[in-house]
């Protein structure tokens, strides 16, 4: 099998390709040969030992993997030869193939490709977990989404406007605007010509009700002010860097800062995460959600995948084909 290996923390050009012996299959088991492999932005970070946790090293990167089952257990009733399934294996998604317990296993809908089955879950559920579980947002208002036309950001603006929310996107390039409008922006924002803070509140009718906002840095601070009374900040991510958010835009307004931490949440509520997980499956399934098809590279060049990813040149998500 051939395997992507981290070897020590560092830069991610010093990713390895290496071949090794595929593991056997217990009587609870499958093999699945993969055919996606899920690339994204916190790989990197976990890579170059910038993420909060660090795993012990050498190491494979890789959450998500999509592919059919070519081998099952003694033991194993509830799959079969040739099922299509999805695994988010924690770490060591970057695989030609993985041994799991088939209970890991999810069965596929056929709405769903194989691309878009392999980078749906860390940015769906956690739009799906922030908006829906910690917002609790309403059908009406206005959510104003940074970074709209990265994977985590594109899923936020697809999940608002299903749930009925204003969107107000932005974005750096013109691709990536035209994805979020794809998905159903209702107005877009340039974030390298535009002052963001007040071409939202102008969308807005002079505030947001909720911020969405992965990347942080000065961007997220100054969009803080974009809030309305008791609007909410939702805290996804810091690609930018850790804003300084002032406490006093905080009282003001009462405007709220939530946390979200869908990948912590999901490792201590298994069950529920499973339900959450089922939830956005079958929203895709209905065609009420659309995952992006994602850009495609070789298992080979997962170092430069994730390079792309962190110099914000991809437009979506990004998938390894083994």
């Amino acid at each position: 099998m051939k395997v992507i290996v981290c070897e020590q923390f560092g830069p991610v050009s010093e990713l390895r390709l290496v071949e090794r012996e595929s593991a056997p299959v217990g009587p609870g088991d499958v093999r699945v040969a993969v055919t996606a492999c899920g690339v994204n932005y916190v790989d990197g970070l976990f890579v170059q030992g910038k993420y909060q946790i660090k795993p012990p090293v050498p190491f494979v990167p890789g959450m998500e993997v999509v592919g059919r089952i070519v081998e099952i257990g003694s033991e194993v009733t509830e799959r079969a030869i040739d099922d299509r399934v999805f695994v988010n294996v924690g770490l060591g998604g970057y695989v030609s193939e993985v041994v799991v317990a088939a209970s890991r296993t999810m069965l596929l809908p056929d709405a769903i490709t194989d691309g878009q089955a392999a980078t749906f879950t860390q940015s769906y559920l956690t739009g799906w977990f922030a908006l829906r579980e910690r917002a609790q947002v309403q059908a009406g208002q206005t959510l104003l989404v940074l970074g709209a036309g990265g994977g985590v950001g594109l899923a936020a603006v697809d999940i608002g406007v299903m749930l009925g929310l204003r969107v107000i996107a932005v974005a750096s390039t013109e691709e990536k605007r035209q994805l979020a409008l794809s998905r159903g922006a209702e107005s877009v924002i340039d974030s390298t010509t535009e002052d963001v803070k007040e071409r939202a509140k102008e969308f807005g009718g002079g505030s947001v009700d909720v911020l969405y906002d992965p990347v942080g840095g000065e961007l997220g601070t100054t969009c803080l002010r974009a809030l309305g009374d008791n609007g909410a900040y939702l805290v996804i991510g810091f690609v930018g860097g850790i804003p300084n958010l002032p406490a006093n835009q905080i009282l003001l307004r009462n405007r709220r800062v939530i946390g979200v931490d869908w990948g912590g949440w999901a490792l201590r509520n298994g069950e529920r995460n499973d339900q959450l997980v089922a939830e956005v499956l079958a929203e895709i399934g209905a065609g009420r959600l659309h995952p992006v098809e994602p850009v495609v590279y070789p298992l080979a060049d997962a170092a430069k995948a994730l390079s792309d990813l962190e110099e914000r040149k991809v437009a979506g998500k990004a998938i390894l084909v083994p």
